[in-house]
């Protein structure tokens, strides 16, 4: 929880130098504040976050993404917003050379990743799905449907993320949460043994207070 609170933080001081600190001139900033919402994370944190970012001292966040190869071939995308790359980067290699991976270039394997802005509204009587799909077809979203939890879940590229988010607001329809994803066009599939070396790199990764997400293609169990 509270590893997830540091990255919505991040995120929202980020928000806030780049479009201010009003949420209804900022709309980055206005998704950010519901996702922080669905955590259940405290008023208090959301408004200590905008208040950083605007005060004289605040941590100039960058976001940056590192790509390579984890034990047996399996690529991994690295999200991270940092004060310090230069930390980072030498953190983030580390990593990669202690538990059998290894850190590329800029692209070494982005292009086996899909960039893909998500959202969750709650799925309401008189919604018709196959209209709604209809309707964001100009925004290239590729699939619309409803989850377990009678959620609608919309999918479209990362390009097309601010005008989803404008296209819901403005017809009344509540953004549960938005974010971004990289999903893998293909995946491989591993022995036990050989996940476990990938998983503990995973791992290590997400442990450090700079990385937001990592992806990876690994098949799910």
């Amino acid at each position: 929880m509270a590893r997830t609170f540091t990255r919505i933080g991040k995120a929202i001081e980020m928000s806030v130098k780049a479009a201010g600190p009003d949420p209804a001139n900022n709309t980055r900033l206005r998704l950010l504040i519901q996702n922080a919402k669905a955590e259940n994370m405290p008023k208090d944190n959301i408004e200590r976050a905008i208040k950083r970012a605007i005060s004289k001292d605040a941590a100039d966040y960058k976001e940056m993404v590192y790509e390579g190869y984890g034990p047996h071939g399996i690529a991994i995308m690295v999200e991270t917003a940092t004060d310090n790359p230069t930390r980072t980067v030498a953190n983030v290699r580390s990593y990669f050379n202690k538990l059998g991976g290894t850190l590329g270039t800029s692209g070494s394997v982005g292009f086996m990743f899909e960039h893909k802005a998500i959202f969750k509204t709650p799925m309401k009587e008189g919604i018709n799905l196959e209209e709604l799909e209809l309707e964001l077809i100009d925004f290239e979203v590729d699939e619309v449907f409803v989850d377990d939890e009678n959620f609608i879940n919309i999918s479209g590229p990362f390009e097309s993320f601010g005008q989803i988010q404008a296209y819901l607001e403005e017809h009344g329809m509540e953004i549960t949460s938005g974010e971004f994803i990289r999903l893998p066009t293909d995946t491989k599939e591993l022995p036990e043994d050989q996940r476990q070396s990938v998983e503990k790199l995973i791992e290590k990764l997400e442990e450090d207070d700079d990385v937001v997400n990592v992806f990876h293609n690994m098949k799910e169990e």
